[in-house]
């Protein structure tokens, strides 16, 4: 049984409907209606939402994520930037959230898919803010280093859960090069906001979240994300733990103590959520 804290209002709201609107005539896809995401009403309203590039199938299979695995007829849609643009300019967006199913069927991971969505935004304001929140790309630093050129506020990739989960629950990706993807990231870009996101309730143990905070400190890391893991489908990774509130303060305490500058750690927090608002309290402690 869920605990009171995990009891999330309801946004019904005329603007929510509107988002809804725009995302379904334009056809394009949110991570916020793919994940299931408890917070869609909510950002909706805000006029908010995480696009997702690349479709809706995943080559990957983790198991706590509702992103289809179904790899049968993988495709790339080349006129998804330009619907994703058409539907920042009809929101009328000042900060963009692209993200992405992971491809590894492509020889690029499909970077030229973020590169392309990226420049179409420009295009109709070179004062929008874009933040991408990327896959791994097998770890290939080129095709990350493209990425980075590019006009971008954020650069975010999320370890998801410790180190000892990810057999059991990321088989097919690596902890360790996820922190080499945000570390060779910081270094090449020094001054640009690297961000990484986790979930908490997977099993983990708190000395190790408090490990994994000290490998993103080591790599100079800006932002964490730290949220509650709700489990998507019964079919799903089960939730092992509801993590208090206090807790969640205190993965933050000690984060802010050995000087990760930027935390954002409560239940309901996902990695683009208020991603706006927590990209201008951070820009100025990069």
């Amino acid at each position: 049984k869920k605990p009171e804290w995990l009891k999330k209002q309801l946004f019904l709201h005329s603007k929510e409907n509107f988002v809804k609107n725009v995302i379904n005539k334009n056809n394009i896809h949110t991570v916020c209606s793919e994940a299931r995401c408890p917070n869609i009403g909510e950002c909706f309203s805000r006029k908010t939402a995480a696009f997702l590039l690349l479709g809706r199938k995943c080559t990957r299979n983790c198991r706590f994520c509702n992103i289809s695995t179904n790899n049968d007829d993988l495709v790339v849609d080349k006129d998804e930037p330009s619907r994703i643009s058409s539907a920042v300019k009809k929101l009328k967006l000042k900060y963009v959230v692209l993200t992405s199913v992971t491809r590894d069927d492509l020889d690029d991971g499909g970077a030229f898919v973020f590169i392309e969505t990226i420049r179409r935004i420009k295009k109709i304001d070179k004062n929008i803010l874009v933040e991408v929140l990327v896959p791994d790309f097998l770890g290939n630093f080129k095709i990350i280093e493209k990425i980075l050129n590019e006009d971008i506020c954020v650069f975010n990739h999320n370890l998801e859960t410790v180190k000892r989960l990810y057999p059991e629950i990321r088989p097919m990706a690596d902890y360790n090069r996820s922190l080499d993807v945000l570390k060779f990231s910081k270094e090449f870009k020094k001054k640009l906001l690297i961000k990484t996101g986790i979930m908490a309730g997977l099993g983990e143990h708190y000395d190790e979240v408090i490990e994994l905070i000290d490998d993103i400190k080591k790599i100079n890391i800006d932002a964490l994300t730290i949220g509650q893991y709700l489990q998507p489908g019964k079919y799903f990774y089960p939730v092992k733990e509801y993590v208090t509130r206090e807790k969640f303060k205190n993965y933050k305490d000690y984060s802010e103590k050995i000087g990760i500058k930027n935390v954002f750690s409560d239940v309901f927090v996902r990695s683009s959520y208020f991603s706006e608002n927590f990209y201008i309290n951070s820009k100025f402690k990069i």
